[in-house]
């Protein structure tokens, strides 16, 4: 396939596929309400709502929503319609679960439980966010993909490792058969004054070496590298940077989580991009978004789960 290079080709690409199976843990929140509505309406997923009925039928009445469109799976209390839906998953009746009504404490304990979650062992979640940016902000245009931005605060290597294999899959899923992968630090230097670069170097080095084939995947990564080198090849013309991802990065791995918020929240409230999230890592793409993401972004990060769908 071709590579996707905005959202809207997400969506198109989503129509002519087969209708993926989204269950939203607690479903009576009138903005997962309205997204999922959404996704069933623009076909690119079958919706199951496991949540409280009554407020499910009357967020519909209210916002003019067909809840003939959803199963609904009646459960009033938050934590056990997050285990429900769970199960779901967990028993293949459901590809991709959503976070509703349910605080977000809960929501990741039920995905985390040893026994009746959907963490395989060894793993890690990771938080994978995909942004479109406006006409002629990135040349040439193309998504850019970033991790992690809400969970881990402070990867160690072997994290960080495991953070870049994801989003190496994630965009190798939306058609980017050799993503470019930038390890994101202030500098391209190495210093042991500074850390990350260190971590980052290690990474390549492991990388070159074939140390990471079955972690990462097809792929460039390139590391340490600052951002204006990752995304910009006059920067990298002007310092004499020469690589692969120099200036035509597909993907944004941060060092840490104040990084990584910083740059999505300055990207979404300055910058204008339009964003989809995913929690990677489980057995199947979990949808966490924040309740003051918009609705498109609920929508858009829906779209981006049934795509991220083994």
């Amino acid at each position: 396939m071709d590579p996707i290079v905005n959202l809207d080709q997400l969506i198109d690409g989503l129509r002519e596929g087969p209708s993926r199976r989204v269950v939203i843990a607690a479903g009576h929140d009138p903005h997962s309400l309205q997204a999922a509505a959404r996704a069933v309406a623009e076909k690119i997923a079958d919706v199951t709502l496991v949540g409280d009925r009554n407020a499910i039928d009357a967020l519909c009445r209210r916002h003019g929503l067909d809840a003939g469109g959803f199963a609904i799976i009646d459960e009033p209390d938050p934590v056990k319609a997050g285990a429900a839906a769970v199960a779901l998953v967990r028993d293949g009746q459901a590809d991709v679960l959503m976070k509703g009504l349910i605080g977000t404490a809960d929501y990741m304990r039920q995905i985390l439980d040893k026994e009746k979650g959907l963490l395989p062992a060894g793993r890690v979640l990771s938080h994978v966010t995909v942004a479109e940016f406006p006409a002629g902000r990135l040349q040439p245009e193309r998504l850019l993909f970033m991790a992690d931005v809400a969970i881990i605060p402070l990867p160690d290597t072997e994290t960080m490792v495991q953070i870049l294999g994801y989003c190496t899959a994630a965009a190798r899923s939306f058609g980017i058969a050799r993503p470019r992968a930038a390890l994101i630090t202030a500098s391209e230097k190495v210093s042991a004054r500074m850390p990350t670069t260190v971590q980052a170097a290690e990474i390549v080095r492991r990388w070159v070496e074939g140390e990471l084939a079955d972690e990462v995947g097809a792929a460039e990564v390139a590391g340490p590298v600052s951002l204006d080198l990752a995304l910009s090849t006059e920067a990298c013309a002007i310092k004499g940077y020469d690589s692969p991802v120099g200036g035509r990065a597909d993907i944004l791995v941060f060092p840490n989580i104040e990084t990584g918020n910083v740059f999505y929240k300055t990207a979404t409230r300055l910058a204008g991009a339009r964003v989809a999230a995913v929690v990677t890592g489980a057995a199947a793409p979990c949808v966490l978004t924040s309740r003051a993401d918009s609705e498109e972004s609920k929508f858009l990060s829906i779209a981006m789960g049934c795509r991220l769908v083994d």
